[in-house]
């Protein structure tokens, strides 16, 4: 039987879901599970194949969704970071009774560059997939270290994400593999209108995976959704700058 790994923190009484991403597990968000506890019921989830979740093989974005779906309180606020993003707007668009407000963290509809769309070059996408077949582990660590490039304290930030890679158990390299499709193929760019859920876009002004240049032709796509940028922060900014973080979690939500 295929189960998916959940843990459930906090005393308050609206339910908060946090979906990690591409490579990791939920104990990415340890540093700002204190800060929210009081203010919301949280369920943490291990995404299908990766960390203790690892009973999945590979998935679709719509399957991964639906998979997740019945492991979330009716009208929950629906938190994705990276490719845990495209999953939380995945269900906003198939299982909207289930999300009540989506936040949407250093994330991208469309994560691969296209024409008149900044995001990743295809080729750095293509390295990544053929780099993981030949270093698996050092691979990983190559797409960590992306994620806090430019940040004050990226030594820290980098070291925080590798302890939960070394902490839990790692998903395949199938899984890791499909991952990378999805953000490479997946574009729910043309879908965004069906997300009626009130929605909050955070980003990183440095990051290097979302550029910045996206976020003015996201805030078009997308006029029913608000958009705040953290300065100093990369692609990681719930690691980074936790209190601004959270803080901006708990205004929107209350």
């Amino acid at each position: 039987m295929m189960t998916l790994f959940t843990q459930h923190f906090g005393q308050g009484n609206q339910p908060l879901v946090l979906l990690h991403g591409w490579g990791l597990n939920s104990q990415v968000w340890d540093f700002i599970l204190s800060p929210l506890s009081p203010h919301f019921s949280i369920t943490l989830i291990d995404l299908p194949g990766y960390g203790r979740s690892q009973a999945f093989d590979t998935l679709s974005l719509d399957e991964m969704a639906s998979h997740i779906a019945p492991h979330i309180p009716p009208q929950s606020v629906v938190l994705g970071w990276s490719l845990g993003g495209l999953v939380a707007a995945q269900l906003a668009i198939d299982f909207k009774e289930k999300v009540k407000q989506l936040i949407f963290v250093a994330s991208s509809p469309c994560f691969s560059q296209r024409e008149q769309w900044p995001g990743i070059s295809p080729e750095v996408l293509g390295n990544f997939q053929t780099q993981l077949a030949t270093d698996f582990r050092r691979t990983i660590e190559r797409f960590i270290a992306l994620q806090s490039l430019g940040t004050e304290n990226a030594s820290l930030n980098t070291r925080t994400l590798k302890q939960a890679i070394v902490d839990q158990p790692q998903a395949s390299l199938a899984v890791l593999n499909q991952g990378l499709t999805i953000l490479q193929n997946d574009d729910l760019r043309q879908k965004l209108p069906l997300i009626t859920a009130p929605t909050l876009r955070i980003y990183g002004a440095l990051d290097s995976l979302v550029p910045r240049k996206s976020i003015p032709l996201t805030d078009k796509l997308w006029p029913t959704s608000q958009s705040i940028v953290i300065e100093h922060a990369a692609h990681a900014p719930f690691i980074s700058h936790p209190q601004q973080f959270c803080e901006a979690i708990i205004k929107f939500t209350h």
